[in-house]
C-alpha cells in the first residue's frame, strides 16, 4: 500500500476549495450593491466576485469610480465581517483530507488573497486552524493583491516538493510563476475549461480524487462517534438534525442513526420492544433484545462508519441501556454493562452528551405523544428511576458523560452541544495526527 504523501508541502486557497463561502460573499456583495442604489446582479454575475480582488471586482463589475470604491469595500467588510463571513460552509472531506496530510508529516500552508484576520476566524469557527501550519493572506487595508506574491510568501524557506490546490486560474498561474505544481479543483467556483487553459498540472473533481492525488491509497482517520442520550421527550429528537447540520456544516461526513434500531434486522427487534402488545415481556428478555439490536448495529453500520472515516451520530447507546433496563428495570448497572461488553466490543463513544430535563416535564411531554410505546407506558415510578441512574452516571463519570440542561430553550441548548462537539473534534484531530506521525 502507498501511504507516502506525494508533496511534503500543500499550499490551500481558501474560498471555493475548502470552504464554500460563495453564499457570504454573494450576501455581501448585494448589501454594497444596496446600499449603493444599483441595479441587482443575479446569481450568474455574483459569482464573478469570487477570486478577484474586492478593488477588481468593484472597478469592473459594478463600474463603480475610483472615489466610491474604498467606501464599498468598507461597506462590504462590514456586512462580510459581522454576518457573511459565517454564512460558509467546508467541503465534505476535507477535515479527514487535512487531517491525513497532517499524519503523513506534510506542511500544510493557507495562501489566500482573503485578508490573513478572516481567514484565521474562518479557520477557527469550522475548527480547522490546528492542522495549518501558517496562513498567508493580505493585509485588511490591502488595495489589490497578486496571488503569485502570496504564494511567494507563503512558500517555506525549503522544501522538496510543493504544490498549491485552488479552484481558479488565478491560482494555477500562482503556481507556475513559483515553478511549483498545481491542482485544480472543480467543485468550486472555477470552471474545468478555465483550470485547463490555465495549464494545472492535475484536476480533482470532488474531495475523494484530490485526496487520491495528495495522500495516494492511505485509509482514512478513524471516525469519531457521539452519542446522544436523556429519557423520552428529552428533546433529542429535536437536537439531533441540529447537531448533524452543524457537523457537516463543518465538512464532515455524518451518518445519524438510533437505538434500538439503525439496521434492518435491529429495526425490526425495535417494533418487539416498542409493540403495546408485547406487555409480558419480561425485564431479562427486554435488556437482552436491546444487547441483541446494539451487536448487529455496531457491526453492520457503526463500525464500518466509522472505519470510512464518519462521524457517527446515534441517538441512544449503552447508557440508556444501564439507564433504563439497569436503573428502571432494576436490573443493575454492572449486570447490563457486562451484558453488553460483547455487543458493542471495542466501539465505545467518543463523546456522550446526556440531556437532562426534570421528570414532571419529560412526562408532560411524552403524555402529549398521539401513541404511546410499551416502554413509554411504564408509569411515573418506572421512570423516576430511569431520571436517577442518569443522574448517577452523570454524576460518577463526568469526564465521559456531559450533562446538558435541556429545559433550557432550544438554542440554548444547541449551542452548549456544538460546543461540546467541537471540543471532541479538535481533540480528534490532533490525537488522529499523532498517533498515524507516531505510527
Amino acid at each position: 500500500m502507498d501511504t507516502s504523501p506525494r508533496y511534503d508541502t500543500v499550499l490551500f486557497d481558501l474560498d471555493g476549495t475548502i470552504t464554500d463561502s460563495g453564499p457570504g460573499i454573494a450576501q455581501s456583495v448585494r448589501h454594497v450593491i444596496d446600499t449603493f442604489g444599483l441595479e441587482p446582479l443575479d446569481d450568474a454575475e455574483l459569482q464573478k466576485f469570487f477570486g478577484p480582488s474586492l478593488h477588481e471586482s468593484f472597478s469592473r463589475h459594478l463600474r463603480l469610480e475610483e472615489s466610491d470604491i474604498e467606501r464599498a469595500i468598507t461597506v462590504y467588510r462590514d456586512e462580510f465581517s459581522s454576518r457573511g463571513i459565517l454564512n460558509n460552509r467546508v467541503y465534505k472531506g476535507l477535515p479527514n483530507l487535512l487531517t491525513l496530510l497532517k499524519s503523513q508529516g506534510a506542511s500544510i500552508i493557507l495562501a489566500t488573497a482573503k485578508p490573513t484576520a478572516y481567514a484565521r476566524r474562518i479557520l477557527v469557527n469550522f475548527g480547522l486552524i490546528g492542522l495549518f501550519d501558517s496562513i498567508v493572506g493580505v493585509p485588511l487595508d490591502a488595495r489589490d493583491h497578486d496571488k503569485a506574491d502570496i504564494v511567494r510568501q507563503a512558500l517555506p524557506a525549503r522544501y522538496r516538493r510543493a504544490v498549491l490546490v485552488g479552484d481558479r486560474h488565478y491560482d494555477v498561474r500562482a503556481a507556475k510563476a513559483n515553478n511549483i505544481d498545481s491542482i485544480g479543483v472543480t467543485y468550486g467556483y472555477g470552471s474545468e475549461q478555465e483550470i485547463i487553459s490555465a495549464g494545472a498540472d492535475f484536476i480533482a473533481r470532488d474531495v475523494p480524487a484530490l485526496t487520491r492525488l495528495l495522500c495516494g491509497d492511505a485509509p482514512p482517520p478513524q471516525g469519531l462517534f457521539i452519542t446522544m442520550e436523556g429519557l423520552d421527550a428529552a428533546g433529542k429528537t429535536t437536537q439531533v438534525p441540529l447537531l448533524k447540520d452543524h457537523l457537516e456544516r463543518m465538512g464532515w461526513d455524518v451518518l445519524d442513526t438510533r437505538e434500538p434500531g439503525g439496521c434492518a434486522l435491529s429495526e425490526r427487534i425495535r417494533e418487539l420492544l416498542a409493540d403495546p402488545d408485547n406487555r409480558d415481556m419480561t425485564p431479562e428478555a427486554e435488556a437482552y433484545l436491546f444487547a441483541a439490536s446494539r451487536a448487529q448495529h455496531v457491526r453492520s453500520v457503526i463500525a464500518p462508519a466509522l472505519a470510512q472515516g464518519r462521524i457517527v451520530l446515534s441517538d441512544r447507546f449503552v447508557d440508556s441501556s444501564v439507564a433504563y433496563q439497569g436503573g428502571g428495570r432494576e436490573l443493575g448497572f454492572e449486570r447490563i454493562q457486562r451484558l453488553n461488553e460483547m455487543a458493542v466490543g471495542a466501539c465505545v463513544p467518543d463523546l456522550v452528551m446526556l440531556l437532562m430535563v426534570d421528570l414532571k416535564t419529560a412526562l408532560l411531554r411524552r403524555e402529549s405523544a398521539t401513541r404511546l410505546d410499551r416502554i413509554e407506558r411504564a408509569g411515573e415510578v418506572f421512570f423516576q428511576r430511569v431520571y436517577n441512574a442518569f443522574l448517577m452516571l452523570a454524576k460518577a463519570e463526568p469526564d465521559r458523560v456531559h450533562c446538558v440542561d435541556a429545559s433550557q430553550p432550544v438554542e440554548v441548548v444547541k449551542e452548549r452541544l456544538f460546543q461540546l462537539a467541537d471540543a471532541a473534534l479538535r481533540a480528534h484531530i490532533n490525537g488522529c495526527a499523532t498517533r498515524a506521525a507516531e505510527g
